[in-house]
């Protein structure tokens, strides 16, 4: 089969990639990346890319689609006063720290080490979700001192790990503080910034010179997916947000869950079979 046969066939799959990760992000109102893992780690596996890759390829291509988009968001939420930015100095250089280590051990880690964190954590999520409003609610403010940059640094480095921006953890983590829902949203898109770039640096070196990661990629970073992710998602997001409004907030939530709870199950699933 010619070449450029497979590179038609893995454009039209990542566009589709794209737009269903919009719909989905906007239906759901979370970021992408959670969305679009699972669905590229599919989509790789369908165009034959080599398991021991796969799932790389799928987390550094979803970080490198993090970045434009959270440029565009938080500068959205800037304008509405929502980015906290003394909570941005105040975690950022530990949000970066956490990210870029987290990439360094990602990059080297078995795609089946991948995996399991990624489907515990989006169980973790999905519960939370799942359960009440106020089910996981601290009644303390936000803690501080150097002690407490063990959080975001934590929040960085899994981030990192999953190929997400900030929304999916630093949310439910700001919000069991009892934070402000629209700033911590606000306030998690900038830190999707703030976890992509190093990120996708990290995600590029170390994935340098390996033989049989797929057509277009530099490092693990796919830039087909890249070029045609990135512009799908932020054109499907409005659709999927339209169809968010014939939907209560707690449907919202429940909706969220399930899905969590199918992709968390199956990234277990794949970890189990792939590390023993």
């Amino acid at each position: 089969m010619p070449p450029w046969i497979d590179i038609a066939e893995l454009s039209a799959l990542m566009l589709l990639t794209g737009l269903a990760g919009g719909v989905l992000a906007g239906l759901l109102g979370v970021g992408g990346g959670i969305i679009i893992v699972p669905v590229l780690d599919i989509v790789l596996g369908l165009v034959g890319v080599d398991p021991a890759v796969r799932l790389h390829v799928a987390v550094a291509t979803s970080l490198a689609t993090i970045i434009p988009t959270a440029i565009s968001s938080s500068r959205s939420h800037h304008r509405k006063g929502a980015v906290d930015l003394d909570l941005t100095k105040s975690w950022g250089s530990a949000v970066f720290i956490g990210a870029a280590i987290g990439t360094a051990i990602a990059g080297y880690a078995k795609g089946g080490v991948l995996a399991a964190i990624f489907g515990t954590i989006a169980l973790v999520v999905a519960a939370k979700m799942l359960l009440p409003a106020g089910a996981f609610t601290l009644n303390r403010p936000l803690p501080k001192g150097p002690g407490a940059q063990t959080m975001p640094a934590a929040i960085g480095a899994f981030s990192s790990m999953m190929g997400i921006g900030g929304g999916t953890l630093t949310v439910p983590v700001l919000t069991l503080f009892n934070y402000p829902i629209h700033r911590a949203v606000g306030t998690a898109s900038l830190f999707g910034l703030v976890i992509g770039i190093p990120g996708t640096i990290g995600y590029v070196l170390t994935g340098w010179g390996r033989a049989d990661l797929p057509a277009g990629s530099l490092g693990y970073v796919n830039l087909i997916g890249l070029a045609l992710i990135a512009p799908a998602t932020m054109l499907a997001a409005p659709w999927g947000a339209k169809l968010a409004h014939s939907l209560t907030k707690r449907q919202l939530s429940v909706a969220f869950g399930c899905f969590l709870l199918i992709v968390g199950a199956r990234m277990l699933y794949r970890a189990v079979t792939v590390l023993f």
